[in-house]
């Protein structure tokens, strides 16, 4: 079992895609990794032995911003559009979509479940 930037990578992947279970590793950044530490993709995560683990750590200490650091960038990100009250901002102040989606029909995700609004009673005579 690796164990990456404090995550548990799956010990029966390949390493291009057991790279890509750490938060901020996606496909391309997994093989530029893996290139860089000489690495091939096909090997399985539980073949490598403890120096590539080591060079891999070191290399994505160095060159990434990974998991807790990453998420924190990203929800400081949020909080200043939300600050500064531009229109991304207020989107995500008020759980809307925030890339121009549609909502009158669809975007149930960003606006969860419905609310149904009873009808106005009419006056009565």
């Amino acid at each position: 079992m690796a164990r990456l930037v404090g995550v548990d990578l799956p010990k029966n992947k390949r390493g291009e895609v057991g790279l890509t279970y750490i938060f901020g590793v996606g496909s391309s950044s997994a093989r530029k990794i893996l290139d860089e530490a000489k690495i091939s993709y096909d090997t399985k995560v539980s073949d490598w032995t403890d120096a590539e683990i080591t060079n891999l750590r070191e290399i994505l200490n160095e060159n990434f911003k990974l998991e807790g650091e990453l998420r924190s960038e990203i929800q400081l990100n949020i909080k200043r559009l939300m600050d500064v009250g531009c229109y991304r901002g207020i989107r995500h102040r008020t759980g809307l979509p925030v890339r121009g989606q549609n909502t009158q029909n669809n975007a149930r995700t960003r606006k969860g479940r419905k609310k149904t609004v009873a009808n106005k009673k009419k006056a009565v005579k």
